[in-house]
């Protein structure tokens, strides 16, 4: 008779047992992160100010002041507020907006899908670019042109994105006039914005997908490959690049997540109607429902990206799942 307890696990049960333990762990680390992040935003918003002022105007009343913070909850105090906010946050009610009166977390789905269509359109640049160039940089012998690519990835993973954005404006939209400076709702709208987000995470993605190409070019199963005739080309796409996919697929994974929380200013400048320039909007607005429901939203998404990464290592690599 065999001891359950004692006989050995199959693979297949291991992983299950692995990714049911990470999961729980991972619901208490999402849930105590959106906690910390929504209750240190529900308070540094309030010290910003007074959004009833902003609604009622300069020559408001006082009393028609304090209507406006009667009418939005904004009369009791920072812990008032606090209960009142912790408790609708539960069921994901952050109230209406206090510009337009519409449901805040309504207002944030509906630009959620503009920023994943740019985050991806951004994603796919990166990829189509930075692959190829960095497998073409990581490969020997090294040249002339190879040194001044790497000089320039160099240059450009300096400049901000802004900076970029401003100068591909006033060349494709100001100079040739062959793409919108804004978003006109053409199919040809995202490709500035795209473009910039791009700019500033391709150098990154060179530099990580060269340096591993490089590495799995000096083993010794590359000189075995070559000794036995096959072509650089064949080393490069069969071998080196395989082989650096994980490195660049946790890259990507990451500058994927970054798109999310961090194309505010793309989204400003090139008025993407996104959650970046929903986001701006209402903090100038002190529109602070809005606020909270989009950074709630941005946060959970960010975790959540990172969250499957994870796991698809954990498949791919049963070193991660022992460890």
């Amino acid at each position: 008779m065999v001891d359950v307890r004692t006989s050995p696990r199959s693979p297949g049960v291991e992983l299950a047992l692995s990714m049911a333990r990470n999961a729980a762990v991972r619901l208490l680390q999402v849930a105590i992160l959106l906690w910390v992040i929504s209750t240190a935003l529900f308070f540094l918003l309030r010290l910003s100010g007074d959004p009833a002022h902003t609604m009622a105007g300069e020559n408001a009343s006082p009393e028609m002041i304090e209507q406006i913070r009667v009418q939005y909850g904004l009369n009791g105090t920072f812990i008032e507020q606090y209960q009142a906010f912790v408790g609708q946050m539960l069921v994901l009610d952050f109230g209406a907006s206090l510009s337009t009166g519409r449901d805040a977390m309504e207002l944030v789905l509906e630009q959620l899908p503009p920023t994943l269509f740019l985050a991806v359109a951004a994603i796919a640049i990166n990829i189509v670019v930075a692959l190829p160039l960095g497998g073409w940089l990581g490969t020997r012998p090294e040249t002339g042109a190879k040194r001044f690519t790497g000089v320039l990835v160099a240059i450009v993973q300096g400049v901000p994105g802004y900076v970029i954005g401003l100068v591909l404006i006033q060349i494709f939209a100001v100079s040739l006039g062959i793409l919108p400076s804004v978003t006109g709702g053409g199919a040809g709208s995202v490709l500035l914005p795209a473009l910039t987000l791009a700019s500033f995470q391709v150098p990154k993605l060179v530099r990580v997908v060269a340096s591993s190409v490089a590495e799995s070019m000096e083993q010794d199963y590359v000189r075995t490959a070559l000794a036995n005739g096959a072509t650089p080309s064949e080393v490069l796409f069969r071998h080196a690049m395989p082989n650096a996919l994980l490195a660049t697929t946790a890259l990507i994974g990451a500058q994927f997540a970054f798109l999310l929380s961090g194309s505010l200013i793309t989204e400003y400048l090139f008025n993407w109607p996104g959650l970046g320039l929903l986001l701006v909007n209402s903090v100038t607005r002190l529109d602070f429902p809005v606020v909270q429901a989009a950074v709630f939203v941005i946060a959970l998404l960010v975790f959540v990206v990172n969250t499957v990464m994870d796991l698809l290592f954990q498949v791919a690599d049963p070193r991660l799942r022992r460890r």
